[in-house]
């Protein structure tokens, strides 16, 4: 049975001395195996559409077992991304995420195409912390834990947060900020971006500027509430980390 898809290649595992199977998250039709046969000879008709990042048109052939890739026609190498270490990163860091909160076969056309025009946007140089911290907050809710950031989440308040509760699920706002002593300090700046970023469209978001203290706060809330709700660890995000770094101090 023939299959037609748009997807975007999230990974490339050698399989024999010639054969790939990639990983690739479809529109419609989520996370899947393609055998992409013979893609690793020299003049394979499929080795442009092998590499991680990778957007392209696949069809594929069904029979029993790992379907095999018949055809591609590509869309975007995304060459920019593979080409920079540090870009290379953040995106190896968001499909990881994606990787784990998404099962097989499991459709998420709005994570697809937020992924997709997150690609665009870090190629085209969006600040990748904020492209970052767009994924991390959808990646919450795919795996049913996202953060309570529209409102107080003790008393529904619509007042301004004042501290950042793991344990109580969001912001609290000053009247409730008791309620968990180990709750985080919320900068002005932060209670106005984090409900922003939880419900941006990246295909309609202008430039962003924010603070690399802004910045900082922002990542270690996000990650403090994804230690405590997620059941895994990424071991990309380490990797990320140290380049970041590493790129920092040059």
């Amino acid at each position: 049975m023939l299959n037609k898809f748009e997807g975007i290649v999230l990974k490339a595992r050698d399989y024999g001395e010639s054969h790939q199977i990639l990983t690739v998250f479809t529109e419609f039709q989520g996370k899947m195996a393609l055998m992409a046969r013979g893609s690793k000879k020299t003049k394979s008709r499929f080795s442009a559409v092998t590499e991680p990042f990778t957007v392209a048109h696949f069809v594929s052939f069904a029979g029993g077992g790992i379907a095999s890739l018949s055809q591609a026609d590509l869309l975007d190498s995304h060459h920019r991304i593979r080409s920079d270490l540090l870009l290379t990163s953040y995106g190896a860091y968001w499909f990881e995420l994606l990787d784990k909160c998404l099962e097989e076969k499991e459709p998420n056309p709005a994570f697809y195409r937020l992924l997709k025009a997150a690609l665009t946007r870090l190629e085209e140089g969006t600040d990748p912390e904020i492209l970052t911290r767009v994924i991390e907050l959808r990646a919450l809710t795919l795996a049913g834990s996202t953060p309570v950031l529209e409102h107080c989440a003790h008393c529904r308040a619509q007042a301004r947060p004042a501290r950042f509760s793991v344990t109580q699920g969001g912001f609290l706002c000053d009247a409730c900020a008791h309620l968990d002593v180990k709750a985080y300090p919320v900068s002005q700046a932060s209670g106005r971006i984090l409900p922003l970023l939880q419900r941006l469209s990246l295909d309609r978001m202008g430039e962003v500027m924010v603070k690399a203290e802004t910045n900082q706060q922002l990542e270690t809330l996000i990650h403090a509430f994804m230690k405590e709700y997620l059941p895994f660890e990424c071991k990309s995000y380490a990797l990320l980390d140290s380049i970041r770094k590493t790129w920092a101090n040059k």
